[in-house]
């Protein structure tokens, strides 16, 4: 028995080590940030709004229930994938699904917004060929406080010098 419990627990940990190298370690957006997050995202309701590294899930689950979006939360990170699960059993009412899955495996051509938080040593070429490569044109890619190298922002969002700054973009 003890031997199992070690075996899952490495497991988690495991997978939380291996999600914070591939595309960032876990930051929280922060609750006040959510309604810059939406506005720059912009969507009507039904339309698809993804978030990559989904976390604790509370970007998607913000975007279902205010924008009555269909929200799509990609984390590969068993921990938080279990999190968001249970999170959305409370939100039962909104568009909401949760996938436990490589974001990089994740098809993203049905998005009308992409939304990360993502280091800069992660938004690489890599990253960006896949947004290239599945996003239609006019799809709104939102990045937190990190610009992209090489992309010209269509707007930023950062009321203070104290806000982080938001960062919008146009495929």
């Amino acid at each position: 028995m003890a031997g199992l419990l070690v075996g899952i627990l490495l497991f988690f940990c495991f997978s939380l080590i291996f999600s914070a190298l591939s595309f960032a370690p876990w930051l929280p957006s922060r609750e006040r940030d959510l309604k810059r997050i939406g506005e720059l995202a912009a969507l009507r309701p039904g339309q698809i709004f993804y978030d990559l590294g989904a976390g604790d899930g509370r970007v998607a689950i913000y975007a279902a229930k205010n924008l009555k979006v269909k929200a799509r939360g990609v984390e590969m990170a068993l921990p938080f994938y279990l999190i968001c699960r249970l999170r959305q059993l409370f939100n039962r009412g909104a568009d909401l699904e949760f996938k436990f899955n490589n974001l990089y495996k994740e098809n993203l051509a049905s998005a009308d917004a992409v939304y990360f938080f993502s280091l800069p040593a992660s938004l690489n070429e890599k990253f960006f060929a896949k947004l290239r490569r599945e996003l239609k044109p006019g799809v709104k890619i939102i990045s937190y406080a990190f610009k992209l190298d090489g992309w010209r922002p269509a707007a930023v969002s950062r009321p203070t010098e104290k806000d982080l700054p938001i960062y919008l973009y146009v495929a």
